[in-house]
């Protein structure tokens, strides 16, 4: 069984077992999260496509780990006019193991 939820603004496509980082959640790492917004559901062949979401469908997942994702810099310059901006950024990042999928 699959499922493809929403969670930061982005659709994940997941199963059972399956490990995926997604933007922060506010949980401790052991905790577990339910996430809500499952857009589809899906068993071999057959699939259920919600409207936006599938009704009384859930994903439960456990926090593996709170950690900062890569670091991106943010390089910006004006040719001719001495102008030089250098900056990094790390976004904070959860890790999640996927436990059940109820449909």
């Amino acid at each position: 069984m699959y499922a493809v939820i929403k969670t930061g603004g982005k659709q994940y496509r997941v199963a059972k077992d399956d490990v995926i980082d997604v933007e922060k959640l506010p949980a401790e790492a052991g905790q577990t999260v339910t996430l809500g917004d499952v857009l589809m559901v899906g068993e071999g062949d057959s699939a259920r496509v919600g409207t936006p979401t599938v009704n009384g469908a859930s994903v439960t997942a456990e926090v593996v780990d709170q950690f900062k994702g890569p670091k991106t810099i943010v390089f910006k310059k004006k040719r001719r006019q001495k102008y030089r901006l250098k900056k990094g950024h790390r976004q904070p990042v959860t890790r999640l193991r996927i436990t059940d999928i109820s449909a």
